[in-house]
């Protein structure tokens, strides 16, 4: 054998080497992306079902008159704002007379700035949000109902781990 053939076969040799080992870490990079699109997931999917829990309560305190129908319709309507993923919902749709409420309610002051108002423009936000209370109060509990129905199936504690 002469020289250029030892140098040819040992090129191939490389070659296939450094070929082989190309593929080793692009499979190796394909995995990891994997992981890291399966723990997105579960972080989504826990992140939601902490929502989910949070949603049920409210659902439940509003439906048993211990919470307001104005302050449940503002941290509903926020709080799901943050839901992710296919469990996402379009709350103006799903849910209209509590998406009115909001609507109605969610400008006018709360707290420390609602007690700063002038006592005649605290009573006419007061009416206004009375009214669209006793105006959608059914037609809100039974959104309510109906939204507690469709977070209990997802409310399941997940347990994330790491898979490896």
């Amino acid at each position: 054998m002469n020289t250029v053939t030892l140098l040819t076969i040992a090129g191939v040799l490389i070659i296939v080497g450094l070929a082989s080992y190309a593929g080793y870490l692009l499979l190796q990079l394909k995995k990891q992306k994997e992981l890291q699109q399966q723990h997105r997931e579960l972080a989504i999917k826990k992140r939601n079902a902490n929502i989910f829990e949070s949603v049920d309560t409210i659902c439940l305190a509003t439906i048993q008159g211990q919470c307001d129908l104005s302050e449940a319709a503002i941290r509903l309507y926020n709080i799901m704002d943050y839901v992710q993923g296919d469990e996402r919902v379009d709350f103006d749709k799903e849910f209209p007379a509590t998406a009115e409420l909001f609507h109605i309610v969610k400008d006018m002051p709360r707290g420390d700035a609602r007690q700063e108002m002038e006592k005649q423009q605290r009573m006419r936000d007061n009416l206004t949000r009375q009214k669209a209370e006793a105006r959608l109060n059914d037609a809100i509990v039974e959104e309510l109902k109906t939204l507690q129905r469709t977070v209990q199936p997802l409310n399941d504690q997940i347990d994330i781990k790491l898979v490896g």
